[in-house]
Parts: C-alpha cells; sequence; structure tokens
C-alpha cells in the first residue's frame, strides 16, 4: 500500500542474520507481518483473520535451526486508526491467542533448555479505547509484552523540530502514553509489562543535523527517564542505524551522539526507578535510579542521578 515492492526473507539470508546476532550478542525481536490473509474493506481498514501459516513456517525453522530470538512481535502500526490500514482490537486479540499457541506448541519440544521467547503486540501507536478493549479481550497468558510506538515530534521536515525538543512544554506532554498505558495495564490485572517497540521522535527518517545531532539527545535522555518512571520495561530506539534518527553513521558506522547517551544511560542506570522531584526551572529535568551493580559496590554511588539542562537554540550544535 505504500508503494514498496514484494518482498521475501529467504531462509540462507535469515541463516546469515542469525550467525550476525548470535556474534554480535544480541537479543532480537522479530516482527510478523499482521496482513497476511486479509482483505482491506473500503472503510480502509483490514478485515478478516490473520493467515499464520507463514509466520507459523518461519518459527519452526528457527526452532529447528536452534536459533535464538527473544520474542515474536505480532504486526506493525495496525492499532487505532493505524497507518495506512488498521484492525480491530478484538480480531487483533483472537490473533494474539493465535501466536501465543503456534509459539507454546513450537517450543514444547525444547522443554525448559530454552526460555520461550515473548509475544509482543501491537507495535503502534497509542489509542486508549483500541488497547483497552485489546488488552481486556487477550487472554492473561497470551501476551507478555504490550509494545507502542513514539514520535510525538512530528515530521522531521518540519520548521520547529529543534524548538519542540528544546520546550518543556512540550516534553511534559510525552508522558501521556506512558501514563495512560500504565493506568491501562493496571486497570486489566494483565500481566503484561509495556515497551516501546519503537521511538525515532520525528518520524520520515528524522532530520539531518537535527535528530543525529547533540540537541537530539535532550529529547532522547528525557524520554529514558520518563518512560522508565512509568513503569516502561524497554525502549528500543529508531534506529541503529538508517535514516537521520541512527544511532550510526549509515555511511561510515561513526556513533552518532545518541549512542554515547544510550551508552551511558546503559553503564549508569539501574532497574529500580526512584522517585525524583526538582523546584526551579523547567529546563532541567531530573531522574534518580539504583545504580547497575557494576557501579553501585561504592557505597556512595548506589544511586545514579540524571539531570538534562536544556541549552538554547543557538548552542544546539556541539
Amino acid at each position: 500500500m505504500f508503494g514498496f515492492s514484494q518482498g521475501c526473507l529467504a531462509l540462507s539470508r535469515w541463516d546469515e542474520l542469525n550467525t550476525f546476532f548470535r556474534e554480535a550478542g544480541a537479543e532480537v525481536i522479530f516482527g510478523l507481518n499482521a496482513l497476511n490473509g486479509r482483505t482491506i474493506a473500503s472503510d480502509g481498514s483490514a478485515k478478516g483473520a490473520w493467515n499464520s501459516s507463514n509466520a507459523e513456517a518461519l518459527i519452526r525453522y528457527t526452532v529447528n535451526k536452534n536459533f535464538t530470538i527473544f520474542g515474536w512481535e505480532l504486526g506493525n502500526e495496525l492499532s487505532g486508526s493505524g497507518i495506512g490500514t488498521s484492525v480491530a482490537p478484538d480480531q487483533y486479540a483472537s490473533d494474539i491467542t493465535n501466536l501465543h499457541d503456534i509459539v507454546r506448541k513450537t517450543y514444547a519440544s525444547l522443554g525448559k533448555r530454552k526460555k520461550k521467547p515473548l509475544v509482543l503486540a501491537p507495535g503502534g501507536f497509542y489509542d486508549a479505547n483500541w488497547l483497552t478493549e485489546f488488552i481486556n479481550k487477550t487472554p492473561k497468558n497470551s501476551l507478555q509484552v504490550v509494545t507502542h510506538h513514539i514520535y510525538n515530534l512530528g515530521p522531521g521536515d518540519d520548521t520547529h523540530l529543534i524548538d519542540r525538543i528544546l520546550d518543556p512544554s512540550y516534553l511534559d506532554g510525552g508522558s501521556s502514553p506512558f501514563s495512560g498505558l500504565q493506568g491501562i495495564l493496571k486497570s486489566s490485572g494483565s500481566s503484561a509489562v509495556a515497551w516501546v517497540g519503537e521511538a525515532g521522535g520525528a518520524y520520515n527518517s528524522g532530520h539531518n543535523l537535527v535528530t543525529n545531532a547533540f540537541v537530539f539527545s535532550f529529547w532522547y535522555l528525557d524520554q529514558l527517564g520518563m518512560a522508565s518512571s512509568y513503569n516502561t520495561k524497554t525502549y528500543c530506539r529508531q534506529s541503529l542505524v538508517g535514516g537521520n534518527y541512527g544511532l550510526l553513521n549509515p555511511t561510515t558506522f561513526v556513533p552518532n551522539p545518541d549512542y554515547y547517551s544510550a551508552l551511558l544511560w546503559h553503564r549508569l542506570m539501574g532497574t529500580k526507578v526512584l522517585s525524583t522531584s526538582f523546584s526551579g526551572t523547567k529546563k532541567i529535568r531530573a531522574y534518580a535510579h539504583c545504580s547497575k551493580k557494576s557501579v553501585s559496590e561504592d557505597p556512595e554511588t548506589k544511586c545514579s542521578y540524571w539531570k538534562i539542562h536544556e541549552c538554547s537554540k543557538e548552542s544546539q550544535y556541539f
């Protein structure tokens, strides 16, 4: 529907990728095509049940080859009004039950030798009504992770992009999806946890010299702190390489500034989040976690404090 050619992931390529995953020590979440078997109705929505045969064949092959996949995610941006098309929440719940059964049966032969992968969905934008119905209609044991995407800064070619990155009021507005999903999960009684499955900040591949420059860390670091404070367990950055929001330069693979922001967070901030407040200018954002074990053995450094002091627009490019 977006004009891309018909693509196929060949099994030989899947073998090569899994060799790379293993050598890199990567924990891989693989997104499955959730539109397979559906038809597009006159209102633009996708109708019918998911045809899982192709996904099941790939999962079975993956198990037989002893490849390690951390999780299988169903679909991409089909929740709510969707991007291009959408799937109703009750149908999506039924499809997730199907995927859970496939994963359970296919990995059953491995016994306890290998941890069963997570089942994740829907990998779309936050829509309270859609997510509430989806989560409530999905059997409690079928879904381990609820994923949503973050592109709250608007299009990459927006001339006000930097203004938004450096606007504390605009950054504060980014808490709504985190807070809302936390509330939905809590009220539903689901054991599933919240993840940001994809976040590039500004869609359409970001903006050169903004989303790959120092200034973007003001948005990214604030997102990491904010997401954690609302019990978000994982934050997946779009992207490692590719577009203007990659952590690495797409040609040279030299790290962009946000690579070091991610690395610093990973090394310092533990998983226990502490309640933090700061009285004063809104341009200073403060977050605190218990430190990771590697840095907390010193009794003086049991807590890691994350402060972001937003600079003026004129000093954005360092």
